[in-house]
């Protein structure tokens, strides 16, 4: 089949296009014929060497795709071969086909196209185990996504909006601000401008942060918290070390805490599948929330994609065309 490999850490210009076995499935494995895939930020990380996959799991990028169960292994009862689904990937997903855990697929919602579905996993799995399984968003709340324009930031901005909370966000540029607003941001700060600590203290703090930024964020996001905040972690684009005074902490009796999606154990990953499918997919199927699409590749432009993803100029999804 043809994948998409790593030849050796880099940037996007490392990415080729070559000839690789197909993989089989194992024992409660499927393998799916891929339509589209997604392209997220770890597998940026990975070409550039930062983020090395799990042990056992595929050296190719791509963690999240959509696309037709061509093969089944033992012990798999609730899909089929035919069955046209998006999954969670351990990787191996810029390929023609790949192998993942049946419990991490979950059904192309109603109305939706297959590009559209290669877009939900990785985003909707991070942002609901972040957001709601950790970080316990409630309605009426203050929700702050920084990179609100981004994969995460339009998903999590939909998801706390339809889930009753008062939704802030941060981005880059005006254009981006808007589409932040347009999905359901009640304000959207342009960081470049404004300062966000300002901003939140001022509507009596944040109950929770979702950030991603890292580097000087942490105490600006620790000021931005109301008493009982909650922080919650996902990445660390500016940096995973900094200087924090945790008296402040300790006086607004806040909670910091943090994931990373990739390790986590198959039934936690399968645990997570099975809320989004009651509480999320009905929001698809009824449109209430959208995947965002910025732009769309062909598998062999899968180093294009990676360009563009790292100008941090695209508003939403990345997505590969196998």
């Amino acid at each position: 089949m043809k994948a998409v490999e790593i030849l050796q850490s880099g940037g996007p210009e490392v990415l080729v296009l070559t000839d690789v076995v197909a993989p089989e499935p194992s024992h409660g494995q499927v393998r799916i014929k891929v339509a589209y895939a997604g392209v997220n930020r770890p597998d940026v990380l990975q070409r550039a060497g930062l983020y090395n996959p799990p042990k056992g799991a595929s050296p190719l990028p791509g963690l999240e795709a959509a696309g037709t169960i061509s093969a089944i292994g033992a012990g798999v009862t609730d899909w089929s071969v035919g069955d046209q689904v998006c999954a969670l990937l351990p990787g191996g997903g810029y390929a023609q086909e790949v192998v993942t855990p049946a419990a991490h697929c979950l059904p192309v919602p109603a109305g939706l196209t297959l590009k559209q579905a290669a877009c939900l996993p990785e985003t909707f799995f991070t942002v609901w185990s972040n957001v709601f399984m950790r970080g316990q968003l409630s309605a009426g709340e203050r929700f702050l996504v920084h990179g609100g324009s981004s994969g995460i930031g339009t998903t999590a901005i939909q998801l706390a909006s339809a889930f009753g909370a008062r939704v802030f966000a941060t981005a880059g540029s005006e254009d981006k601000c808007a589409a932040c607003r347009a999905l359901g941001a009640e304000v959207a700060v342009n960081y470049r401008e404004v300062d966000f600590v300002d901003v939140m203290k001022a509507e009596g703090g944040a109950n929770l942060i979702l950030d991603m930024v890292g580097g000087e964020y942490l105490p600006r996001n620790v000021s931005a918290l109301a008493k009982d905040g909650r922080l919650v972690q996902i990445a660390f684009l500016q940096g995973a070390k900094v200087e924090l005074n945790f008296t402040h902490v300790m006086m607004k009796r806040l909670t910091i805490t943090g994931s990373t999606l990739r390790p986590q154990s198959d039934l936690a990953k399968a645990e997570i599948a099975r809320q989004l499918c009651q509480n999320v997919w009905p929001l698809l199927e009824t449109g209430r929330v959208v995947p965002v699409i910025d732009s769309e590749f062909s598998l062999e432009d899968a180093s294009a994609a990676h360009a563009r993803m790292e100008t941090s100029t695209h508003i939403g999804k990345i997505v590969l065309k196998v």
